[in-house]
């Protein structure tokens, strides 16, 4: 990881290495920001960006536990707006040649992101992106209405596949975090801060950054070739100590929160250890099971159209490893894992290695970096 600092390719990184629920190495490398050269503090706190979706399924199957829905329920029991949706035809020309679904959306398909949905910067110059930036649909952009707005929008635009026929990552986990609400009564944010944050003792979490902890705050950087993650070159974006002091209006379940390795630790730690941590229950053994069971029908995997994952399936909120390539070691069969677009990166496998890495590079997701660190984990800990 020094490495990468030193050949100005991550403006910082941490890494965390656990076997079991023990933490066998920690370690900051790097800046908080690059212009002052303040080495990465143990307690920064960082964009979540992605990482966010583990917490909020996490928080909406709590309400499954408590008997408020069934996997298999339509989306539309409780959301109507997505009752009758239509599916963008396979050679369509034009975002308003549709069919009618054949089936309604699952809860299941919106957890396991089978839905049919889109995110509207994945594939960008896909019609159905385009559309969603077009129409009012590009969260990395100006879009700060509520949960039940984005519902609205997203409503009006076809699905870009049948449900359950396919996978695409997508806005569904904004689609749990509205559920979350509707289930609940609760606005997204006091839900998950009262079922998942203030349990585990997770302070630091949130949509913003408490105007006393802004130094903590990581600034973020982005290569000067976002296609060749490998050259050496990175600049700057804003300026240190910068950034939310406030919830934004988008509590957004995909992406909104910022938080620390320490805080993200708790909650992995929870994971591990089949839904409690610390005498704290958030979720049963059985639920999280299912959670890290594929969801998809035969045949379906993981696709994007920038990264490869190989032998990737889905459940409810994780992705998974059911097939190893042949560089990837045999502890590393049944990993459940994701990470954020700006470079945070969880995996837990049920070998007994686990690991968090994290960067602020934008993007950073599917990075170089994270394979290294998993690679040295692995054999770190055999």
């Amino acid at each position: 990881m020094q490495w990468y600092v030193d050949q100005e390719i991550l403006p910082c990184a941490n890494t965390l290495v656990m076997r079991g629920l023990d933490v066998l190495d920690y370690r900051c490398f790097g800046y908080m920001d690059l212009e002052s050269k303040t080495p990465l503090r143990e307690d920064a706190i960082f964009r979540m960006h992605s990482s966010t979706k583990m917490i909020t399924s996490v928080a909406l199957m709590t309400l499954y536990e408590q008997g408020k829905f069934t996997l298999d329920d339509a989306l539309a029991d409780y959301i109507p707006v997505f009752a009758n949706p239509q599916v963008l035809l396979e050679n369509a020309t034009s975002i308003d040649q549709t069919e009618a679904a054949k089936t309604s959306i699952t809860i299941r398909q919106v957890l396991s992101h089978s839905a049919g949905f889109s995110y509207g910067f994945v594939e960008p110059e896909s019609m159905i992106d385009k559309a969603y930036v077009a129409g009012g649909l590009n969260i990395l952009g100006a879009f700060d209405d509520d949960l039940e707005t984005l519902m609205n929008k997203l409503s009006e635009f076809p699905l870009v596949f049948h449900p359950g026929t396919s996978w695409r990552y997508s806005l569904a986990t904004d689609v749990a975090a509205r559920l979350v609400e509707v289930l609940s009564g609760q606005r997204f944010d006091d839900y998950i801060k009262s079922a998942v944050l203030e349990p585990l003792g997770m302070k630091d979490t949130d949509f913003y950054v408490e105007r006393d902890k802004l130094d903590r705050l990581v600034t973020l950087a982005m290569p000067n070739d976002p296609l060749k993650p490998m050259q050496s070159g990175i600049t700057q974006l804003g300026k240190a100590g910068k950034g939310p002091t406030k919830a934004p209006n988008f509590l957004s379940g995909g992406g909104g929160l910022y938080s620390t390795v320490a805080d993200y630790l708790s909650f992995i730690r929870m994971l591990i250890n089949d839904g409690e941590w610390q005498g704290v229950r958030i979720l049963q053994k059985e639920t999280l099971d299912l959670m890290r069971s594929n969801q998809l029908d035969e045949g379906i995997s993981v696709q994007f159209p920038t990264w490869e994952m190989p032998g990737t399936v889905f459940g409810l909120g994780f992705a998974l490893k059911a097939n190893l390539s042949d560089s990837e070691p045999s502890e590393a069969l049944g990993e459940y894992h994701w990470g954020g677009l700006a470079g945070t990166h969880f995996w837990m496998s049920p070998s007994g290695t686990s690991g968090i890495c994290m960067t602020q590079l934008m993007p950073a997701f599917w990075h170089p970096f994270s394979h290294d660190f998993k690679r040295h984990a692995y054999e770190l800990t055999r």
